[in-house]
């Protein structure tokens, strides 16, 4: 029998396996960022209320997912999205040596926690921006989720780290076997090209919020 819980369950899984929070799900989708909210899910009269198709429709638009990936979600309740606790830097301790191996994977013994939606990665990390140089995209105190299994695009934010130990976060323009193209986020947005001798990993970065 299908489910109030279940369904609303579903969307939330849906927008952590994407690396969104529900707010963020639904703004991502072109919807109202209280769509999914919990004060949303059950009427002025105390009923339990189902997410209109229309939502639904354009949360899977939006991350490309298919109505079958959400029905799964819907049908497997065994693990519902459960809060994990990340390894946490700040980022400007992230271009010292022995936080990361070579595929950009957290040394955990050296790092701090945080609680978070659980990810599909398991080496997912979390790095608190520093300093005024990534605004307006990002500003001092902010947090950005990384993740190294995933593979990324161009078009995606990214966080890469140089054979010298640089550190850059920035969009990714193009990429291919000899080299990538990444952008700026701060205010300049110069475009720069690395080579790929020169970079040691590059992971997508999945989630960023305060």
């Amino acid at each position: 029998m299908l489910e109030h819980q279940s369904v609303w369950r579903a969307i939330d899984r849906l927008a952590a396996r994407y690396g969104l929070s529900p707010s963020g799900l639904a703004r991502q989708a072109g919807l109202d960022p209280t769509t999914f909210n919990k004060s949303k899910r059950i009427t002025k009269e105390g009923k339990q209320r189902w997410p209109s198709t229309e939502s639904l429709a354009k949360v899977l638009t939006a991350t490309g997912a298919s109505l079958g990936e959400f029905v799964s979600l819907v049908e497997d309740q065994q693990s519902p999205v459960g809060i994990r606790q990340l390894p946490k830097l700040r980022l400007a301790q992230a271009a010292q040596p022995g936080y990361f191996d070579s595929q950009g994977r957290p040394l955990r013994a050296h790092w701090e926690e945080t609680p978070f939606p659980d990810v599909s990665d398991p080496h997912a990390f979390a790095l608190e921006i520093s300093g005024e140089g990534l605004q307006p995209v990002f500003r001092h105190g902010d947090v950005v989720v990384v993740c190294p299994s995933v593979d990324v695009t161009p078009g995606d934010r990214v966080l890469v780290r140089t054979q010298q130990g640089e550190m850059l976060i920035s969009e990714l323009q193009a990429i291919n076997p000899q080299e990538l193209w990444v952008k700026s986020l701060g205010r300049e947005q110069a475009a720069r090209n690395l080579p790929a001798n020169q970079v040691q990993w590059v992971s997508r970065i999945s989630w960023a919020g305060h």
